[in-house]
């Protein structure tokens, strides 16, 4: 086997505001695996929350390439990715993800199976995703809502954690006036304190939103399990619920998890948490970093096992090199292809004029 990569640049439509940072670009490093005529493909995304930037993944792309040279073909290293034998020590969840999708792809390919398949899944899933609003003005933010009302959506999550905590409130307020029928999920990225928390969250139950993720700074998933205790609507766990072990001392805690295969290590990490927390009273949601259609297409494999699934991240570039999953009205389906059933744009392009 041989492994290649090749970094693009993810350009934003409009910049991404959050309470912490502010987004209008990052790299894609794509990891390709060739094993006898067939190419697998997996992609990982800088982060500086998860302090990866380009020249590590890349140099972390090179070292996998180096370690896959000892397997034979890819159903014996994706066997090694799942007992913890390929990956050197201290690799990123990020790049194990990557290297799994990849693996993935190509045993679908060489199998003549969709990847859902092989999961556990007959059926190519298809769920409504939500679809996010950054910290804009309430009137910007209600023409978007109305926008995406129109086109299918019927999920939309709100971004908040603005230093003026009544600007999150008319934000709301605003999505909510333009998209009645919406559900509406709360995100302020850990911004607001126990106090701040509790003093906001009766005033956005009133506004109708259906949770809220991870309101607490991260670190002190106490802090966070004693507040969903309490809470008028339901607490989902982000940064406070990154791993196996995470999960494990939340479940049963908090009412959701949100687990984004870039931080808990691929598709069968995230579904070994699904099964931990089944029955606990804590829910599955499916998220995303903002990547390509490359990058979000796995979670799409598993997405029927969520409650809550947020696979909007290749909805935000201003061009998806990759197509595949749909996404545009409000709903976000495996094609049904063997491997991950995605492709280059350029490729699809392509095909189509053919046709």
């Amino acid at each position: 086997m041989k492994l290649t990569q090749h970094t693009v640049r993810l350009v934003l439509a409009e910049p991404l505001r959050i309470s912490r940072s502010t987004m209008a670009a990052r790299d894609a490093v794509r990891l390709t695996i060739e094993h006898e005529g067939l190419s697998g493909h997996g992609e990982a995304v800088t982060s500086v929350f998860h302090r990866l930037d380009t020249p590590t993944l890349q140099r972390l792309a090179t070292r996998t390439g180096e370690r896959l040279g000892r397997f034979a073909g890819p159903e014996t290293a994706l066997h090694a990715l799942r007992v913890g034998e390929l990956d050197a020590p201290g690799t990123p969840a990020a790049v194990t993800a990557a290297t799994e999708a990849a693996l993935l792809d190509l045993v679908g390919k060489r199998t003549a199976t969709a990847v859902h398949r092989f999961l556990g899944s007959p059926a190519a899933p298809r769920v409504a995703t939500a679809r996010t609003i950054s910290l804009v003005s309430p009137g910007h933010a209600a023409v978007q809502a109305r926008r995406l009302a129109d086109a299918g959506f019927s999920f939309i999550k709100i971004k908040a954690g603005d230093p003026d905590q009544e600007a999150d409130l008319d934000r709301v307020r605003a999505v909510r006036a333009a998209a009645p029928d919406a559900r509406l999920l709360l995100d302020p990225n850990g911004a607001w304190s126990a106090a701040q928390a509790r003093e906001l969250l009766p005033r956005f139950a009133d506004l109708g939103i259906e949770a809220v993720e991870q309101p607490l700074a991260p670190g002190d998933p106490e802090a966070l399990a004693r507040l969903a205790a309490r809470s008028p609507v339901p607490v989902i766990a982000d940064e406070d619920a990154v791993t196996y072990d995470d999960a494990r001392r939340l479940a049963g805690r908090v009412h959701g998890i949100n687990v984004k295969l870039a931080k808990c290590g691929g598709v069968h990490a995230a579904l070994r948490i699904a099964a931990l927390i089944e029955g606990s009273g804590t829910d599955l949601m499916l998220g995303c970093l903002t990547a390509s259609t490359l990058g979000i297409a796995p979670a799409v494999h598993i997405a029927d096992r969520a409650r809550w699934t947020d696979l909007d991240g290749h909805l935000l570039l201003a061009h998806d090199p990759w197509t595949g999953i749909g996404g545009e009205d409000g709903f976000v389906s495996a094609a049904g292809l063997p491997g991950l059933g995605v492709r280059p744009r350029a490729e699809a392009g392509i095909r189509r004029a053919a046709s």
